[in-house]
């Protein structure tokens, strides 16, 4: 289980070029200055060997694994690779033989690194607290999902939370040049030459992933004619990746959380942008259509009536047709949804009426709105004293529909602007012919 097991020449020679180019230490290190920096934290605790229990939170491709792997070459501590997707609970009596052992023979403390923490259950995780506690090991744990809500909060407290940033497309162009020149690891006994512009293009296309940056790198080394990577040859070497977004994770919230904003903001175009991101991303369009609905009920409302009945024609409308022309009808209900008048009354209404019925309970029913539909209601007075509106002149009387205790009461209060600010002046309108009468 040991991470550096010994391996042979011609075995690291034929690993792909992601793994080749690993840094080994701190200096070949490349992005995460917040975190490596002179004088910051990391760097401070890995030069000490006073490393406590962490958290690295990061991207793909950001360096979480090749960290933990260049504080093991940095530290006198001894180091163990353990796999989520590998490794389950009764590997975990092995590392702690392990670790004790390497404590009582050779006086040497163990750092155990969990990739993918997130993976393990609640029960899993928790199995590593006590030997946590009791110092048998410090515990390296890297995830791409909020700890926040994947990692337990007992291990949580326990553990000081590093966030890992995306590699920028000029620290990824560094690490492809490293790879072209590196005469060990690298391409350099290719002698390859690279267009600044293809070098840029590939950089870019990483979205911040240093092992998809190499990758895309080797396969264009394998393409290049004449030992010359041109920009076309970057081209064909990236095709079409796959955009960063987790459908069951957290970049999958960020993306929606983000359209939903931008609509509620009034900005179209952010909004095409993250609907376009999601669509190319393969989410469900269903699900965006669904939140579309919910908007145009909470953000929008009374302010436009219409853009509750256009969101759902949306969803019916990209029901019959599907993709790829389905794209035009929810494009056209996100610039109508964005660029509405907003109003939350509506549901800032019904959160109060439901606040008030948790608190005050099931008030009486008013007598005269009871329903009467036999003898005895009506001898008891159900019913008794209601007037209907449509007896009087423009349909409406005054008289009361809330519990006693309720009277006068407002839950609804609609905005000044949209088809609202009409509302509003009916109400005021009500209001005043309700006050003559009483």
């Amino acid at each position: 289980m040991d991470l550096f097991d010994n391996q042979s020449a011609e075995r690291i020679k034929d690993a792909p070029l992601a793994e080749r180019m690993r840094p080994q230490t701190l200096d070949e290190f490349v992005g995460q200055g917040h975190l490596l920096g002179e004088g910051k934290l990391l760097r401070r605790l890995i030069e000490t060997d006073q490393l406590t229990s962490l958290i690295f939170w990061g991207p793909p491709g950001s360096g979480k694994t090749t960290l933990a792997r260049v504080i093991a070459n940095a530290t006198r501590s001894h180091f163990i690779f353990f796999s989520a997707i590998l490794s389950g609970i009764k590997d975990i009596r092995e590392v702690v033989k392990e670790a004790e052992e390497a404590q009582k023979y050779r006086g040497k403390k163990t750092i155990l690194f969990v990739d993918e923490i997130h993976r393990f259950n609640k029960t899993q995780q928790d199995a590593f607290l006590p030997y946590v506690e009791r110092g048998t090991f410090t515990i390296i744990g890297a995830t791409t999902e909020n700890p926040s809500f994947e990692v337990v909060a007992p291990l949580l407290s326990r553990c000081k939370v590093l966030v890992l940033n995306p590699l920028t497309a000029e620290e990824i162009a560094a690490i492809l040049k490293a790879a072209l020149s590196d005469r060990e690891r690298g391409l350099g006994p290719l002698g390859l030459s690279v267009e600044p512009e293809a070098l840029a293009f590939m950089a870019e296309q990483a979205q911040g992933d240093a092992r998809i940056a190499l990758n895309t790198l080797e396969t264009a080394a394998r393409l290049a004619g004449n030992g010359a990577i041109t920009i076309d040859t970057a081209r064909e070497a990236v095709q079409k990746k796959p955009l960063l977004y987790d459908k069951g994770g957290e970049e999958h919230f960020n993306v929606i959380s983000a359209f939903i904003k931008s609509m509620r903001g009034s900005d179209p175009d952010a909004a095409l942008y993250w609907l376009a991101r999601m669509i190319e991303a393969g989410e469900d369009p269903i699900f965006i259509l669904r939140r579309m609905v919910i908007l145009a009920s909470e953000d929008i409302g009374n302010a436009d009536p219409r853009a509750l009945q256009l969101a759902v024609a949306a969803l019916q409308g990209f029901q019959l047709v599907g993709l790829p022309e389905g794209r035009i009808i929810m494009a056209q209900a996100v610039t109508y949804l964005a660029t509405a008048p907003k109003s939350n009354a509506s549901y800032l209404g019904i959160d109060a009426a439901l606040a008030e019925v948790r608190k005050s309970g099931a008030l009486a029913v008013p007598m005269q709105i009871r329903n009467a539909p036999t003898r005895l209601m009506k001898e008891l007075g159900y019913h008794k004293g209601y007037r209907y509106a449509h007896d009087y002149a423009e349909g409406y009387v005054a008289q009361e529909h809330l519990p006693d205790r309720l009277k006068g009461r407002k839950f609804y209060d609609p905005a000044g602007h949209g088809y609202e600010k009409t509302i509003r002046e009916r109400m005021e309108w009500l209001k005043g012919k309700k006050e003559s009468k009483e």
